[in-house]
């Protein structure tokens, strides 16, 4: 999942980025609104967290412009410590969550996967691809009843692909999605990480379900076969 943190305060903005890091999610931070806006209209994000009060452009003029612009992306609003009026604001505005600060790092991880599952054009919480299993909230990934070890990264990857099965993505794709935006690499890195992904799930198994698709990109079949 990428993730979008929109907070002005600094200590709190790296304490996200680390946890949600070490989560598995990738994480982009800006520090302003003006900032975020641009972040949140450059990129492609499963989820944005949005504090109300920032530098530029509040929160509520950020979670505006968004909508007003036809990004349906689901935003998760931070607000004041028992601000009713904020939260109802929040909503109005097109936000579709908030949390009060301070709040529980357990309880925001909970409700970024909620919203992420509830986006209309989203899989499942577990992808099932044939005898391929992947869950992205216990972050395991089984292959015929036999648990399968990942990488933080080489299980995004897998995820993603996953949640484009039969699909043909891009290595283009897969670097913006799997790395955060401030990340420059030659896009050999994603072939070496997703040859790691291929020996892991398909090798030991006699399958060959990750596909190379010649100057296009790869595709994680379907049925998972």
């Amino acid at each position: 999942m990428r993730v979008l943190v929109v907070e002005d305060e600094k200590r709190l903005a790296a304490a996200l980025q680390r946890g949600l890091t070490a989560e598995g999610f990738t994480v982009d931070v800006a520090h302003d609104g003006n900032q975020g806006l641009w972040l949140a209209l450059e990129h492609g994000y499963d989820v944005i967290v949005l504090d109300i009060m920032l530098p530029g452009l509040n929160g509520y003029r950020v979670c505006a412009r968004l909508r007003a612009a036809g990004s349906e992306t689901p935003i998760l609003m931070l607000t004041a410590k028992d601000g009713e009026y904020d939260e109802a604001e929040a909503l109005d505005t097109g936000a579709d969550d908030f949390l009060s600060k301070p709040f529980s790092y357990v309880v925001l991880v909970a409700r970024l996967r909620a919203l992420h599952r509830r986006t209309g054009h989203r899989l499942p919480a577990t992808l099932a691809l044939g005898d391929l299993v992947i869950d992205p909230a216990r972050r395991t990934c089984v292959r015929g009843g036999s648990e399968v070890r990942l990488t933080t990264r080489e299980f995004a990857i897998l995820e993603y692909l996953a949640r484009r099965a039969g699909e043909v993505v891009s290595k283009r794709e897969i670097l913006q999605h799997v790395w955060d935006s401030a990340f420059e690499a030659d896009l050999n890195l994603v072939e070496v990480h997703v040859s790691a992904v291929r020996r892991k799930i398909d090798t030991p198994f006699g399958r060959s379900a990750l596909e190379t698709v010649r100057g296009a990109g790869y595709r994680l079949a379907a049925d998972g076969g």
